[in-house]
């Protein structure tokens, strides 16, 4: 799904306020932002566009994280892009299970600020 030559970014993200602000700040960064506040939603969108980054909360409303990677991983449309997990759960046994599904990368959101986040993104499109 280039939008106008444009990297796009699927925020994947149950808290209304966190996807706003991570979507108005890589707009600002002159990327297109597609996003999704569940599971569901979330699968249904990469089975029919494509992205050049997913950024994946785990604890999601109906069908979790784990889910949407493991199946996203299975689907054409997202077997090969990006997928970095941005999320509260940050056991260790989480993020082996995350990386194993096939995250690219795990942030635990305690610890990353916006403009770190930003800087991953952006390091995986390059």
């Amino acid at each position: 799904m280039a939008t106008e030559g444009k990297k796009t970014v699927l925020i994947v993200e149950d808290d209304e306020f966190l996807r706003s602000l991570a979507a108005k700040r890589l707009e600002k960064d002159g990327l297109a932002v597609k996003d999704a506040i569940n599971g569901e939603m979330a699968l249904k969108i990469i089975k029919e566009e494509t992205f050049d980054l997913i950024l994946l909360d785990l604890l999601l409303p109906g069908t979790d994280g784990f889910a949407v990677l493991e199946q996203a991983r299975q689907m054409a449309t997202g077997r090969e892009v990006p997928i970095v997990v941005f999320s509260n759960l940050g056991e260790k046994a989480d993020i082996e299970r995350a990386k194993k599904l096939g995250a690219n990368d795990f942030l635990v959101k305690a610890n990353f600020t916006l403009d770190d986040i930003v800087d991953k993104i952006h390091s995986y499109l390059k």
